[in-house]
């Protein structure tokens, strides 16, 4: 038999049940841009990016608009306003051209939210508490009702490093991870020397014939190295390639997710 469809009212129930404060901070605005999840496959990918325009109007216009064929399922304002537009259940158009460890249609496994930030081409600046905090709340929820692993929440960045730059090197992706989502080794860990473009391949990046090109190693940086976007291999992103593998892999514990209003312990860009 198969479970029953994880459809708007259901998830947004479920929400208010455990979190009746989020109830206020939810909007529906239904997009046409969606269609049949393809392939089979569970979702299994989170999926985080930044809207890229000037203000939320702008952005939720453009995510409902048919002609663009751009959407997502969630976007959450700065303020920490959530607004879903696409049922889990069907494929929003986010990811476009993309890869991530073998796989092209991302966005047939992945569920897709927006993050409201001019981005870097109106004025790109940090996240505020209250939309990473309910980002927290949201991501936590959706990654155990589909059970994704820590290790496929991703940004755009990440799985179309070409034509993409979000969520950037802004995002906090530190503070996520130590509530349980995503991944993001300490920069103290201990890591066995691995050959960089294998280990980026394995991590999940697609690494051509000639090794990891400029704009592959940038998005990693983004993500796992903020302060060096040098597109090189520089022996700090090397050391740091291997840390994030040996994470990726399983083979470094990652601490225990820190309870809701703990600080990280450890300050991703240090010496900034």
């Amino acid at each position: 038999m198969k479970p029953p469809k994880a459809d708007i009212p259901i998830i947004r129930d479920t929400l208010f049940r455990d979190h009746p404060w989020l109830a206020p901070l939810w909007h529906e605005r239904p997009s046409p841009n969606h269609g049949p999840r393809t392939g089979g496959h569970a979702i299994d990918i989170l999926l985080l990016h930044y809207t890229g325009m000037k203000n939320r109007e702008s952005a939720l216009d453009r995510l409902c608009d048919p002609a663009a064929e751009v959407s997502c399922h969630y976007l959450i304002d700065e303020d920490g306003t959530i607004w879903n537009l696409v049922d889990e259940n069907r494929r929003a158009w986010h990811a476009g051209e993309a890869f991530w460890a073998g796989s092209r249609d991302i966005n047939s496994r992945s569920i897709g939210i927006e993050l409201v930030n001019p981005g870097h081409e109106y004025g790109y600046r940090s996240f505020p508490a209250a939309q990473m905090n309910i980002l927290a709340e949201l991501a936590k929820d959706i990654m155990e009702r589909h059970q994704i692993p820590r290790q496929r929440v991703l940004g755009h960045s990440d799985v179309a490093p070409q034509r993409k730059m979000d969520p950037g090197e802004l995002f906090d992706w530190a503070w996520l991870a130590a509530r349980g989502i995503g991944v993001f080794p300490s920069f103290a860990a201990s890591a066995p020397e691995i050959e960089p473009g294998l280990a980026l391949a394995e991590i999940g990046y697609e690494i051509g014939h000639n090794g990891p090109d400029t704009g592959t190693i940038i998005a990693f940086q983004r993500h796992f190295l903020a302060d060096r976007l040098s597109g090189t291999l520089d022996t700090e992103t090397c050391r740091r390639i291997a840390q994030v593998h040996a994470a990726m892999m399983g083979r470094v514990e990652e601490p225990e997710p820190l309870s809701d209003g703990e600080p990280p312990e450890e300050d991703p860009f240090p010496g900034r």
